[in-house]
């Protein structure tokens, strides 16, 4: 049951995500707002790994892997997002830049860990891009510059390469002790660069608040256990196509929550989205 049900509740609460940045980057700087969401996630999760007495690695060489696909996939990826978005990158593109991610990953996938990629599934990613691409040529601006593109391509390359070194290095680990090994490092990386910068900046109106608390109970919990689980269970290219439907499902969130209109042309590429995942995942 949890293996035919948890892609669609993956993308469900990912997809969230982005609304949670839109609600809470008003009232604070984006690594600020990062930095603070880490240390909640690190205390709820020691504590439920504590309680619960979770095993944790015994290698210290798992440790470290552990470790390193946290700051590939948390520092690396929401970082470029955030800081991208905060320095006036139209959420649109930054989800057009981000949504290459499938592609990338089956272009690697081959060589690195030995799948093979076939032609029906290397159709379904291509339709999956350019139904994302249609989704979000509605949403599309101009005026930013290189200053807020690059983050972007960042957190790309900190997707793609954090979910294939998890499943090359250290597919199997508990969720509780490893969400706590992945955030350590990324908090502390976080926190270097704030520090660097002009100290934590934080506006903590009532929207911040329940923007930081839903971003830590739904996405850094429930997302982020759910995609370790995606890891460890499935192929690297059946798990990236699912980010082809982030950007779809938060289009209409977005339609639910903040009454953003739909054109038809962004509703053809939800069903061309759809249709290439399902190409892909076959």
């Amino acid at each position: 049951m949890l293996s035919r049900i948890a892609p669609f509740l993956f993308v469900l609460l990912w997809s969230t995500g982005f609304i949670g940045a839109k609600l809470g980057l008003p009232h604070a700087a984006p690594l600020s707002f990062l930095l603070v969401r880490y240390l909640l996630v690190i205390g709820l999760m020691a504590s439920i790994a504590l309680l619960w007495r979770a095993p944790w690695p015994r290698d210290g060489r798992i440790w470290f892997h552990i470790g390193v696909s946290g700051l590939l996939v948390h520092a690396l990826y929401l970082g470029g997002v955030f800081v991208a978005i905060g320095n006036g990158l139209p959420a649109g593109i930054a989800s057009l830049v981000v949504g290459l991610q499938p592609l990338l990953t089956a272009t690697v996938a081959g060589w690195l860990l030995g799948e093979v990629i076939r032609p029906r599934q290397w159709v379904g990613l291509l339709l999956g891009f350019v139904g994302v691409a249609l989704v979000v040529s509605g949403k599309l601006g101009s005026g930013f510059t290189l200053d807020a593109l690059w983050p972007a391509f960042a957190a790309l390359l900190g997707i793609t390469a954090g979910t294939l070194y998890q499943k090359r290095f250290c597919p199997n680990f508990d969720w509780r002790s490893g969400a706590v090994l992945q955030f350590i490092p990324t908090a502390i990386v976080t926190g270097a660069i704030v520090a660097m910068q002009d100290g934590i900046r934080i506006d903590w109106t009532g929207e911040f608040v329940f923007a930081l608390g839903w971003l830590v109970l739904v996405l850094s919990v429930g997302a982020i256990s759910l995609l370790n689980w995606l890891i460890r269970h499935g192929n690297a290219v059946n798990v990236a196509s699912l980010f082809y439907l982030t950007p779809p499902t938060t289009a209409l969130l977005a339609w639910l929550i903040f009454g953003e209109t739909l054109s038809g042309l962004a509703l053809f590429g939800m069903a061309l989205a759809v249709w290439g995942v399902y190409l892909a995942r076959r």
